[in-house]
Protein backbone atom coordinates (compact mmCIF):
# COMPACT_ATOMS: atom_id res chain seq x y z
CA UNK A 1 0.00 0.00 0.00
CA UNK A 2 1.35 3.47 -0.80
CA UNK A 3 2.17 5.85 1.78
CA UNK A 4 1.61 9.19 0.27
CA UNK A 5 2.17 12.94 2.16
CA UNK A 6 -0.23 15.65 0.76
CA UNK A 7 1.11 19.01 1.86
CA UNK A 8 -1.38 21.67 2.45
CA UNK A 9 -0.75 24.80 1.18
CA UNK A 10 -3.57 26.65 2.14
CA UNK A 11 -3.75 28.55 5.60
CA UNK A 12 -6.72 27.29 7.66
CA UNK A 13 -8.37 30.51 7.70
CA UNK A 14 -8.41 31.16 4.24
CA UNK A 15 -9.78 27.28 3.85
CA UNK A 16 -13.14 28.64 5.76
CA UNK A 17 -13.55 31.11 3.42
CA UNK A 18 -13.35 28.55 0.83
CA UNK A 19 -15.78 26.51 2.60
CA UNK A 20 -18.23 29.15 2.16
CA UNK A 21 -18.53 28.82 -1.52
CA UNK A 22 -18.16 24.85 -0.65
CA UNK A 23 -14.93 24.10 -2.46
CA UNK A 24 -13.40 21.35 -0.39
CA UNK A 25 -10.11 20.77 0.92
CA UNK A 26 -6.97 20.02 -1.68
CA UNK A 27 -6.64 17.45 0.99
CA UNK A 28 -9.69 15.98 -0.27
CA UNK A 29 -8.98 16.41 -3.72
CA UNK A 30 -5.78 14.83 -3.68
CA UNK A 31 -6.87 12.03 -1.83
CA UNK A 32 -10.09 11.25 -4.08
CA UNK A 33 -7.77 11.58 -6.99
CA UNK A 34 -5.07 9.45 -5.55
CA UNK A 35 -7.85 6.85 -4.86
CA UNK A 36 -9.15 7.30 -8.03
CA UNK A 37 -5.83 5.63 -9.20
CA UNK A 38 -4.81 4.19 -5.96
CA UNK A 39 -8.00 2.33 -3.96
CA UNK A 40 -5.89 1.41 -0.67
CA UNK A 41 -3.29 4.30 -0.61
CA UNK A 42 -3.13 5.88 2.77
CA UNK A 43 -2.64 9.64 2.52
CA UNK A 44 -1.41 11.49 5.28
CA UNK A 45 -2.51 15.63 5.58
CA UNK A 46 -0.02 18.26 6.35
CA UNK A 47 -0.78 21.70 6.75
CA UNK A 48 2.54 23.20 5.90
CA UNK A 49 1.55 26.69 5.50
CA UNK A 50 0.77 26.92 8.72
CA UNK A 51 3.77 25.30 10.13
CA UNK A 52 2.86 22.12 11.05
CA UNK A 53 4.95 19.35 11.49
CA UNK A 54 5.10 15.55 10.87
CA UNK A 55 4.34 13.50 14.09
CA UNK A 56 6.40 12.49 16.07
CA UNK A 57 9.34 9.69 15.25
CA UNK A 58 7.81 10.33 11.76
CA UNK A 59 10.27 11.27 8.75
CA UNK A 60 9.47 12.24 5.37
CA UNK A 61 11.58 9.07 3.77
CA UNK A 62 8.72 7.22 5.55
CA UNK A 63 6.59 8.18 2.72
CA UNK A 64 6.32 6.97 -0.47
CA UNK A 65 5.70 10.39 -2.09
CA UNK A 66 4.91 13.92 -1.63
CA UNK A 67 2.06 15.88 -3.17
CA UNK A 68 2.07 19.58 -3.25
CA UNK A 69 -1.42 21.50 -3.89
CA UNK A 70 -3.00 24.32 -5.19
CA UNK A 71 -2.68 27.37 -2.57
CA UNK A 72 -4.43 31.42 -3.17
CA UNK A 73 -1.08 32.43 -2.09
CA UNK A 74 1.63 34.02 -4.28
CA UNK A 75 5.38 32.41 -4.15
CA UNK A 76 7.11 35.43 -4.38
CA UNK A 77 5.65 37.20 -1.25
CA UNK A 78 7.81 36.37 1.28
CA UNK A 79 5.39 35.64 3.90
CA UNK A 80 6.08 32.89 6.81
CA UNK A 81 3.34 30.97 5.50
CA UNK A 82 5.25 30.79 1.78
CA UNK A 83 8.81 31.08 2.97
CA UNK A 84 8.10 27.81 4.90
CA UNK A 85 6.75 26.21 2.45
CA UNK A 86 9.86 26.07 0.46
CA UNK A 87 11.82 25.53 3.35
CA UNK A 88 9.58 21.93 3.39
CA UNK A 89 9.88 21.60 -0.52
CA UNK A 90 13.90 21.42 -0.29
CA UNK A 91 13.32 19.32 2.83
CA UNK A 92 11.14 16.52 0.57
CA UNK A 93 13.53 17.07 -2.24
CA UNK A 94 16.79 16.36 0.36
CA UNK A 95 15.10 13.24 1.38
CA UNK A 96 14.65 11.68 -2.30
CA UNK A 97 11.25 11.24 -2.21
CA UNK A 98 9.12 12.04 -5.27
CA UNK A 99 7.26 15.05 -5.60
CA UNK A 100 4.11 15.83 -7.66
CA UNK A 101 2.66 19.36 -7.31
CA UNK A 102 -0.17 21.34 -9.51
CA UNK A 103 -0.48 24.70 -9.93
CA UNK A 104 0.84 26.55 -6.25
CA UNK A 105 2.79 22.70 -5.90
CA UNK A 106 4.84 23.94 -9.42
CA UNK A 107 5.26 26.95 -8.75
CA UNK A 108 6.35 26.10 -5.08
CA UNK A 109 8.88 23.11 -6.50
CA UNK A 110 10.14 25.32 -9.26
CA UNK A 111 11.58 27.95 -6.89
CA UNK A 112 12.45 25.53 -4.00
CA UNK A 113 14.89 24.04 -7.06
CA UNK A 114 16.26 27.36 -7.91
CA UNK A 115 13.64 28.69 -10.75
CA UNK A 116 10.88 31.41 -10.61
CA UNK A 117 7.50 32.53 -10.47
CA UNK A 118 5.98 35.79 -12.18
CA UNK A 119 2.14 37.26 -12.33
CA UNK A 120 0.97 35.62 -15.59
CA UNK A 121 1.62 38.88 -17.96
CA UNK A 122 -1.77 37.36 -20.07
CA UNK A 123 -3.74 37.49 -17.03
CA UNK A 124 -5.99 34.86 -15.60
CA UNK A 125 -6.29 30.87 -16.88
CA UNK A 126 -10.10 29.91 -15.34
CA UNK A 127 -11.92 27.43 -15.57
CA UNK A 128 -10.14 25.79 -18.40
CA UNK A 129 -6.99 25.65 -19.95
CA UNK A 130 -7.61 25.22 -23.28
CA UNK A 131 -5.29 23.78 -26.09
CA UNK A 132 -2.88 22.07 -23.58
CA UNK A 133 -0.03 20.73 -26.09
CA UNK A 134 2.01 18.31 -25.56
CA UNK A 135 5.46 19.04 -26.56
CA UNK A 136 8.39 16.61 -27.48
CA UNK A 137 9.51 15.72 -24.60
CA UNK A 138 5.97 15.26 -23.14
CA UNK A 139 5.26 12.61 -25.90
CA UNK A 140 8.16 10.59 -24.36
CA UNK A 141 7.64 11.14 -20.71
CA UNK A 142 4.88 8.50 -18.91
CA UNK A 143 3.07 11.55 -16.89
CA UNK A 144 1.31 12.58 -20.04
CA UNK A 145 1.28 8.91 -21.69
CA UNK A 146 -2.18 8.59 -21.87
CA UNK A 147 -2.73 12.06 -22.91
CA UNK A 148 -3.50 13.07 -26.32
CA UNK A 149 -1.14 15.35 -28.46
CA UNK A 150 -3.95 18.20 -27.68
CA UNK A 151 -6.03 18.69 -24.75
CA UNK A 152 -7.73 20.84 -22.31
CA UNK A 153 -7.93 20.92 -18.20
CA UNK A 154 -9.42 22.46 -15.40
CA UNK A 155 -7.29 25.30 -13.90
CA UNK A 156 -7.18 28.54 -11.83
CA UNK A 157 -4.13 30.17 -11.65
CA UNK A 158 -2.87 34.07 -11.69
CA UNK A 159 0.87 33.27 -11.73
CA UNK A 160 3.14 31.43 -13.96
CA UNK A 161 6.38 29.94 -14.39
CA UNK A 162 9.04 32.44 -15.46
CA UNK A 163 12.45 30.69 -15.45
CA UNK A 164 12.76 26.37 -15.06
CA UNK A 165 14.91 25.34 -12.25
CA UNK A 166 18.06 23.38 -14.01
CA UNK A 167 17.95 19.83 -15.20
CA UNK A 168 13.80 20.52 -16.32
CA UNK A 169 11.74 19.70 -19.28
CA UNK A 170 8.34 21.29 -20.38
CA UNK A 171 6.05 18.65 -21.07
CA UNK A 172 2.90 20.47 -22.12
CA UNK A 173 2.51 24.26 -23.01
CA UNK A 174 -0.68 26.50 -24.40
CA UNK A 175 -1.23 29.90 -25.37
CA UNK A 176 -1.72 31.41 -22.24
CA UNK A 177 1.07 29.81 -20.36
CA UNK A 178 4.21 28.47 -22.15
CA UNK A 179 4.73 26.17 -19.03
CA UNK A 180 2.09 23.71 -18.59
CA UNK A 181 3.71 20.38 -17.10
CA UNK A 182 7.35 20.24 -16.31
CA UNK A 183 9.24 17.32 -15.46
CA UNK A 184 12.24 18.37 -13.30
CA UNK A 185 15.45 15.84 -12.19
CA UNK A 186 16.91 17.38 -8.77
CA UNK A 187 20.42 16.96 -7.32
CA UNK A 188 18.79 14.58 -5.54
CA UNK A 189 17.60 11.01 -5.46
CA UNK A 190 14.27 12.19 -5.54
CA UNK A 191 12.26 13.98 -9.04
CA UNK A 192 9.73 16.34 -9.26
CA UNK A 193 6.88 15.95 -12.04
CA UNK A 194 4.17 18.94 -12.02
CA UNK A 195 1.12 20.66 -14.07
CA UNK A 196 0.03 24.31 -14.03
CA UNK A 197 -3.50 23.11 -14.82
CA UNK A 198 -5.43 21.16 -11.84
CA UNK A 199 -5.73 17.19 -12.85
CA UNK A 200 -7.13 16.94 -9.23
CA UNK A 201 -10.23 19.70 -10.04
CA UNK A 202 -13.86 18.75 -10.81
CA UNK A 203 -16.19 20.48 -12.54
CA UNK A 204 -18.17 21.60 -8.72
CA UNK A 205 -14.28 23.51 -7.37
CA UNK A 206 -14.58 25.14 -10.96
CA UNK A 207 -17.97 26.44 -10.05
CA UNK A 208 -17.31 27.41 -6.65
CA UNK A 209 -13.74 29.03 -8.11
CA UNK A 210 -15.62 31.36 -10.75
CA UNK A 211 -18.89 32.16 -8.00
CA UNK A 212 -16.11 32.96 -5.60
CA UNK A 213 -14.14 35.19 -8.08
CA UNK A 214 -16.99 36.86 -9.38
CA UNK A 215 -15.90 40.41 -9.05
CA UNK A 216 -13.03 40.07 -9.69
CA UNK A 217 -14.00 38.50 -13.11
CA UNK A 218 -16.11 41.28 -14.58
CA UNK A 219 -13.41 43.90 -13.59
CA UNK A 220 -10.75 41.66 -15.30
CA UNK A 221 -13.22 41.62 -18.53
CA UNK A 222 -14.58 37.74 -18.31
CA UNK A 223 -18.10 39.37 -17.86
CA UNK A 224 -20.15 42.54 -18.39
CA UNK A 225 -21.68 41.73 -14.61
CA UNK A 226 -21.15 39.46 -11.52
CA UNK A 227 -24.72 37.83 -11.95
CA UNK A 228 -23.68 36.66 -15.15
CA UNK A 229 -20.59 34.99 -13.69
CA UNK A 230 -22.61 33.47 -11.30
CA UNK A 231 -24.80 32.48 -13.52
CA UNK A 232 -21.77 30.34 -15.31
CA UNK A 233 -21.08 29.06 -12.03
CA UNK A 234 -24.54 27.46 -11.68
CA UNK A 235 -24.18 25.91 -15.04
CA UNK A 236 -20.88 24.31 -14.27
CA UNK A 237 -22.49 22.91 -10.62
CA UNK A 238 -25.53 21.52 -13.06
CA UNK A 239 -22.95 19.81 -15.07
CA UNK A 240 -21.04 18.32 -12.50
CA UNK A 241 -24.85 17.05 -10.67
CA UNK A 242 -25.51 15.60 -14.25
CA UNK A 243 -22.56 14.86 -16.56
CA UNK A 244 -24.90 13.78 -19.47
CA UNK A 245 -26.49 17.17 -19.83
CA UNK A 246 -25.21 17.52 -23.65
CA UNK A 247 -26.56 20.96 -24.11
CA UNK A 248 -24.10 22.58 -21.12
CA UNK A 249 -21.44 20.50 -22.37
CA UNK A 250 -21.70 21.88 -25.94
CA UNK A 251 -22.11 25.27 -24.89
CA UNK A 252 -18.93 25.73 -23.23
CA UNK A 253 -17.06 23.44 -25.12
CA UNK A 254 -16.40 20.61 -22.53
CA UNK A 255 -14.28 17.88 -23.73
CA UNK A 256 -14.43 14.29 -22.82
CA UNK A 257 -10.73 14.96 -21.18
CA UNK A 258 -12.22 17.05 -18.59
CA UNK A 259 -15.84 14.90 -18.15
CA UNK A 260 -14.13 11.55 -17.71
CA UNK A 261 -12.88 11.81 -14.02
CA UNK A 262 -10.29 9.21 -14.75
CA UNK A 263 -8.87 10.95 -17.49
CA UNK A 264 -8.91 14.25 -16.04
CA UNK A 265 -6.77 13.03 -13.36
CA UNK A 266 -4.45 10.71 -15.49
CA UNK A 267 -1.39 12.31 -14.46
CA UNK A 268 -1.85 11.69 -10.76
CA UNK A 269 -2.28 8.34 -11.98
CA UNK A 270 0.95 8.59 -14.08
CA UNK A 271 3.27 9.74 -11.21
CA UNK A 272 1.78 6.68 -9.00
CA UNK A 273 1.63 4.20 -11.56
CA UNK A 274 5.38 5.04 -12.78
CA UNK A 275 7.02 6.78 -10.48
CA UNK A 276 5.92 6.61 -6.88
CA UNK A 277 7.24 3.04 -5.33
CA UNK A 278 6.74 1.41 -1.88
CA UNK A 279 9.76 2.20 0.22
CA UNK A 280 9.51 -0.44 2.31
CA UNK A 281 10.41 -2.81 -0.64
CA UNK A 282 13.37 -0.53 -1.61
CA UNK A 283 17.12 -1.76 -0.47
Amino acid sequence: MLNILIAEGTPALWQKEHARFAIPSNFSLFAAAVRLHRPYAHCTLLNIADGEALPFGTALSDFDGVMLPGSPLHIYDATPAVTRQIDFARAAFAAGVSVWGSCWGLQLATVALGGSVRRNPRGRELPIARAVTVTEAGRAHPLLATRPAVFDALCSHLDEIETLPPNSQVLAANELSAIQAVATRTRWRGSFLGTQYHPEHTLAVSAALIEMRANELVEEGFGASPPEIVAIAADYRALDAEPTRRDLIWRYGIASEIMDPVRRSAEVGNWLRTVVKPRRFLA
